[in-house]
């Protein structure tokens, strides 16, 4: 009997079958911001993961696919998302741009229609690809997360914000390859 593979993250595991399946999306959020931490050693607190899909609902019917082969529940509000799965569903979700929530695996994902300031077409022509394990991820470039956290206005983007000021400076600098705050070159200007 061979032996039993060990299943990856889930979060990982999710994107893949995203990919298999052809389904356009941006990570954004905390969790977005979190791939640009990483490289900087840290990693900001979150429930979730925001997934920024465009208004299609032939993209979003494969989202919820995808979703489903993977172990996920879907709910939309406090309830299940509805039965058939099918395109009048996805075309009522979209028209509305209704957030669906993805549950599995201890993972919590948000499949958002809207992120504040923005549009999908936009966020996705600045988006940057990163590999997490063998899969590519693409998330929205971290001035559109930290703008479209600013245009949101919610008091707990306002918090975050605040709180992780001077963090997220330093993560637009290295992003942009610039010298650090702290750097020799930087304090010698």
């Amino acid at each position: 009997m061979p032996a039993k593979t060990e299943r990856l993250e889930p979060f990982p595991t999710l994107a893949g079958a995203f990919a298999r399946a052809k389904v356009r999306f941006v990570v954004i959020g905390v969790s977005g911001v979190n791939h640009y931490a990483q490289t900087a050693g840290l990693v900001f607190a979150t429930q979730d993961r925001d997934l920024f899909l465009p208004p299609d609902p032939a993209n979003e019917l494969r989202a919820w696919h995808a979703c489903r082969r993977e172990g996920f529940e879907l709910w939309c509000g406090d309830e299940p998302l509805g039965q058939p799965m099918d395109r009048v569903l996805a075309e009522q979700v979209v028209s509305r741009r209704a957030l669906v929530r993805a549950d599995g695996h201890g993972l919590l994902v948000d499949l958002t229609l809207v992120m504040a300031g923005f549009t999908f077409e936009k966020v996705w022509s600045r988006r940057r690809v990163f590999k997490v394990g063998e899969v590519n991820v693409p998330v929205a470039s971290l001035k559109d997360i930290v703008a479209s956290k600013a245009a949101a206005g919610r008091p707990k983007d306002r918090l975050f914000l605040a709180t992780h000021e001077e963090a997220l400076r330093e993560l637009g600098r290295r992003r942009r390859g610039r010298p650090s705050a702290d750097s020799k070159e930087h304090r010698h200007r």
